[in-house]
């Protein structure tokens, strides 16, 4: 296509509401971001049609391919609200690795998918730029993506993301592990904060009380410790996945404690968990009592401080919680495994 046809091609897309120019300058300003991510195995460059990497790169001797994709819900929303575009990008990213790591795997590529009513590149970038960060946290490479500028389907200043990750684990590192025991370890990560999960609540609370985000909580504010990135685990846990010293891992996502740990366990296990030997953040206390939750209720729906539950053979507990403090993770001896007469797992709280 000539200069001239392209320019009058663009120049009537535009007016339907989707710039190309300005997609052209966004892929051009993310480049270096992507590049900065790349990992050994990568293959290809932004701009081609698909992502290309070397499995042989990657050593495994009996690979198995694992594959994650999520959002972030509507914390995007408050994100948007208070026009901060930077860490939304890693919280994107978080919630995919963590997926991957929670079943054993290694987190190898990610690609994101952005889509707008009108393509604001400052914005953008600064949301790419955080997907990177992420990245670059979990060791993995941003391989791809696609932005979609879809002109009536966005409010003016809205746009979602959607996040794509693969990940590599040997088969005799897939997690839960079948021999999980009574008298296991039940350890918790810290969590940062309320991380990705149960923001409809939050932002239904704070349009109906008018609740200011400026306003001073703790050492910060309320929006930013709202906004507090998820916390991405993968270059803790990878090795202790490796030295095969751990059973289960259990992302506290969406259901909280109570619906998540559940899912590792085996039939007629139970965990006892002690929901007072961890230390909450205070954005939990601020929601509990905002919202007068009991605390069944925030078990169910937030991760309470918890975002990475570990179990673990009481004969590894020490080497692993030396490991934990070495990264520099708070972690807690939370509770135990033990056996049910009810074939369906459960958590009991003391």
């Amino acid at each position: 296509m000539s200069d001239s046809s392209r320019k009058h091609s663009s120049k009537h897309y535009r007016q339907a509401g989707v710039d190309i120019d300005a997609g052209e300058a966004l892929v051009a300003k993310i480049k270096p971001l992507c590049a900065q991510t790349n990992r050994k195995g990568v293959m290809s460059h932004i701009g081609g049609y698909a992502g290309l990497f070397d499995l042989a790169a990657s050593n495994y001797k009996a690979a198995v391919m694992l594959t994650a994709t999520d959002g972030v819900g509507t914390k995007l929303k408050l994100a948007q609200t208070m026009h901060k575009h930077d860490t939304i990008g890693i919280d994107l990213v978080a919630m995919c690795v963590n997926d991957i790591l929670a079943q054993g795997g290694e987190p190898m590529v990610f690609l994101d998918y952005l889509a707008c009513g009108k393509l604001e590149v400052d914005d953008m970038y600064t949301v790419v730029k955080g997907i990177a960060q992420g990245c670059k946290d979990a060791n993995t490479t941003l391989i791809g993506g696609e932005t979609a500028e879809m002109p009536g389907c966005y409010p003016q200043g809205e746009y979602d993301l959607a996040g794509f990750s693969v990940g590599l684990a040997e088969r005799d590192h897939l997690l839960p592990k079948d021999n999980i025991n009574v008298g296991d370890i039940v350890i918790g990560l810290a969590s940062s904060g309320l991380h990705s999960n149960g923001y409809s609540v939050i932002n239904k609370l704070i349009a109906e009380s008018r609740i200011k985000l400026d306003a001073p909580l703790a050492d910060s504010t309320l929006g930013e410790l709202l906004l507090q990135p998820t916390t991405i685990y993968v270059r803790t846990l990878l090795p202790l996945i490796k030295q095969r010293l751990i059973a289960a891992l259990a992302h506290i996502t969406g259901g909280g404690i109570s619906s998540n740990l559940p899912r590792v366990l085996p039939e007629y296990r139970c965990a006892h968990i002690d929901k007072h030997c961890w230390q909450r953040p205070v954005i939990f206390d601020w929601l509990q009592e905002q919202c007068d939750l009991p605390d069944e209720e925030m078990l169910s729906v937030y991760n309470c401080g918890i975002g990475m539950i570990l179990i673990t053979e009481s004969q590894h507990q020490a080497a692993v919680m030396q490991h934990l403090e070495h990264a520099r993770l708070s972690a807690w001896q939370i509770g135990t495994i033990e056996s049910c007469r009810d074939k369906h797992p459960y958590v009991e709280y003391c």
